[in-house]
């Protein structure tokens, strides 16, 4: 049963991810729209149905299978799997923020620029990487 609960595991972390990876792609074009706009009202829908159909039940699932990992290993003792968590944790109030810039684009009040958004992208790559080295290497 680990392996099989290992397979969904990763599964729900790459579609978490490609969200997470695409999600500030689109509010970089979504700065370039004017407010009101066919296209702004586009990006809109597309950033909402991103964020409710696979951002947000790929994360929950994520944490489900992943503590249920970390629970049938008996990780949790384990260094490494706490140094994950954090950064999990991190990769979870990106998620957080990515719902609220999600919300302020819906209402029009945007309070950030293109650049930023491209920064921001940069930010979930760092992440993974970190995660995945810590899970497959497991330093300590």
């Amino acid at each position: 049963m680990y392996e099989w609960i290992k397979a969904f595991h990763l599964i729900a972390v790459i579609a978490w991810m490609a969200g997470m990876l695409y999600l500030p792609r689109l509010f970089v074009y979504h700065c370039a729209a004017e407010k009101g706009s066919v296209q702004s009202e586009t990006f809109k829908v597309m950033e909402r149905r991103l964020l409710r159909a696979i951002i947000n039940p790929a994360m929950i699932a994520t944490w489900l299978f992943g503590l249920t990992l970390a629970w049938m290993g008996h990780w949790f003792g384990s260094g490494w799997l706490q140094a994950k968590l954090a950064l999990v944790l991190l990769l979870s109030g990106l998620h957080g923020l990515f719902a609220r810039w999600v919300k302020a684009f819906a209402a029009d009040s945007n309070q950030h620029s293109q650049k930023f958004y491209r920064i921001i992208n940069e930010v979930p790559t760092v992440l993974l990487i970190a995660i995945v080295i810590l899970a497959v290497v497991k330093p300590f």
